[in-house]
């Protein structure tokens, strides 16, 4: 299952956009405030307060070593991907294509940011953290190699002089993910090339690291603009309860 989860997610990540761009072809201005109506709000409003429970938990310790004795936190963070698309998909169901009001606008925009920046950064993210492993642990093969072949080079002295007469070629790092070489091949001439992927590597990863930074940074605008839709959401229900119930006056 979770191999399939970008895959789901995304999905419903699509289904949510399509939902969203339908207003130009369909307008209820009365399915809103039905029973059904009033189903989906409910519904989906309970489970977009499911990713703020997983906010709270994971950044809570004493809270985080109860709940995770019952529930893992892969668990959790499952639960908050799924109900943080679910939940806005039945919110926007609930709306009806009903865009009228400054806070509805504001609610429905919000929800798309918020839903579409989380699973980005989500997927993106994990993407650029395997690829670091990888390109890590190619590092660190590529820099043993060189050691050795420095060595080997030390030890032949005589061979050292003929990598002076071939120029620097770009690294081939499938011959060291591979692991073969050329027997034939100047050990001073393969230091070189070691040399070169060695540089590539430490770049790369260099470079994925400046992304995970930014991602930090991200994540923390992620947060930011949750809680800004959960302000919002309140206030919408806010507003419901209060000219949607005054004719108990």
């Amino acid at each position: 299952m979770k191999e399939r989860e970008p895959l789901v997610v995304g999905g419903l990540v699509v289904l949510l956009l399509v939902l969203w761009l339908g207003f130009p072809f369909h307008h209820s201005h009365r399915f809103a405030g039905s029973f059904w109506g009033g189903v989906f709000a409910i519904s989906g409003s309970a489970l977009m307060l499911v990713p703020l429970a997983y906010l709270v938990v994971k950044r809570v310790k004493p809270l985080k070593r109860r709940v995770t004795k019952h529930v893992s936190m892969r668990t959790l963070l499952a639960w908050h991907i799924y109900a943080g698309v679910l939940g806005p998909i039945l919110v926007l169901i609930h709306t009806g294509h009903k865009y009228e009001s400054t806070l509805g606008i504001a609610l429905t925009a919000s929800v798309l940011i918020v839903v579409a920046s989380g699973f980005v950064g989500r997927y993106l993210m994990s993407k650029i953290n395997r690829e670091m492993k990888e390109k890590r642990a190619m590092l660190k093969e590529a820099r043993a190699q060189y050691d050795q072949c420095i060595e080997q080079v030390q030890s032949q002295p005589q061979e050292a002089s003929l990598a002076s007469h071939f120029r620097s070629l770009p690294a081939r790092l499938l011959l060291l993910a591979s692991g073969d070489s050329k027997p034939a091949e100047p050990g001073g001439l393969r230091a070189v090339r070691l040399a070169e992927s060695v540089a590539d590597l430490e770049y790369a990863v260099r470079t994925h690291q400046l992304f995970k930074d930014a991602f930090a940074k991200w994540l923390k605008l992620h947060i930011f603009l949750s809680c800004v839709l959960y302000v919002l959401l309140a206030l919408h229900i806010w507003s419901a309860i209060y000219f949607g119930l005054r004719w108990f006056e």
